[in-house]
């Protein structure tokens, strides 16, 4: 989002301003992402390539939000020349990279410790605006951080697993591709509309995986063999037009939420994807979480209740050119 230091962002005036329909927009995209997993498991045990899955996913979402991306460019001739490396990073990294990256750790270790560390993600923005800003974030949004670290340690259930150097790096990598995710986010507006992004993001997503399958670097197959899906035999067709309707959801939600709440309140309410994809897990596969899986959600509930509290804090607002603890500097947007 294009900034200067005489004008105020639309979307975050100042901290106390931070719209409860954001927030809903945030919890309602780790909603429908949640839900991929559940739907596209039938796909990955019927035949089909992770390479095969992601691609037809990220393939229908950009479709789906190509429209946004068709009317910027018939409003603006110039957007691919102005936006053409945004659209590209955005399709690399946190389109293509966090779940190519993600989906490596798995190979290498339990999901427990892939999604633990890849949700490291709020903590890693909150250690980078400090280093950026030199400003040491508040006791609340520290201990809010901790809180909603010890939740996910309990919900990911990581008892008895054994560490990989490899997949921990890759899922570090995860972690960092979710952070580029938000930032990116944070920074649409008018000059660059977040529906077009994710519309082309996704779109430069889809034909990378499949390049990177025609060279031979991700398996590529697909089955026409019916699955399972809600204890219904259905054809493949069926979940992936879901999942790929669920990716354009839940994209189109949280970049138009991120730049209401910021990127760091959006990272933490990205947390509660985890929850739900748990409870689908639950309601779709017949996978219950156990009772400490439970204690673990509320305390990533009260970590970001303790994040969004300090949003909602008072602040002196006479120097607006000063970053916020938490923000980047008008001008870098």
């Amino acid at each position: 989002m294009t900034s200067t230091m005489s004008v105020q962002l639309p979307a975050r005036p100042t901290r106390g301003a931070v719209p409860p329909s954001g927030l809903v927009l945030a919890v309602a995209s780790a909603l429908t992402f949640s839900v991929s997993g559940p739907i596209a498991k039938p796909l990955l045990e019927g035949g089909w390539s992770l390479a095969a899955v992601l691609a037809i996913r990220m393939g229908v979402a950009g479709l789906v939000l190509s429209p946004a991306l068709v009317r910027t460019l018939i409003r603006r001739p110039d957007f691919l020349r102005a936006h053409g490396v945004s659209l590209l990073a955005f399709g690399l990294i946190p389109v293509v990279g966090c779940q190519v990256f993600y989906f490596s750790a798995l190979q290498r270790m339990p999901v427990g410790i892939a999604l633990l560390i890849q949700y490291l993600a709020p903590v890693m923005l909150v250690l980078f605006v400090w280093a950026r800003t030199r400003r040491a974030p508040s006791r609340v949004v520290l201990i809010g951080s901790v809180v909603a670290m010890v939740g996910l340690v309990l919900v990911v259930d990581v008892a008895g697993a054994r560490f990989d150097l490899l997949g921990t790096a890759f899922a570090l990598l995860a972690a960092v591709c979710a952070c580029v995710y938000f930032v990116m986010s944070e920074r649409t507006g008018d000059d660059l509309p977040p529906l077009s992004l994710a519309a082309g993001g996704l779109l430069i997503g889809t034909v990378t995986i499949l390049l990177l399958a025609a060279g031979g670097i991700l398996p590529l197959s697909v089955s026409d063999a019916p699955v399972e899906l809600l204890g219904m035999t259905v054809s493949p067709l069926v979940p992936l037009v879901l999942v790929g309707l669920c990716t354009a959801t839940g994209y189109a939600l949280g970049i138009v939420a991120v730049p209401r709440i910021g990127s760091r309140l959006a990272s933490f309410v990205g947390l509660s994807e985890v929850l739900f994809a748990l409870s689908f897990a639950w309601l779709l596969l017949g996978e219950a979480p156990a009772v400490v899986q439970f204690v673990g959600g509320a305390l990533i509930l009260a970590g970001v209740v303790l994040v969004r509290a300090e949003e909602r804090a008072p602040v002196d607002v006479s120097s607006p050119a000063e970053p916020l603890p938490g923000e980047v500097a008008p001008g870098t947007r």
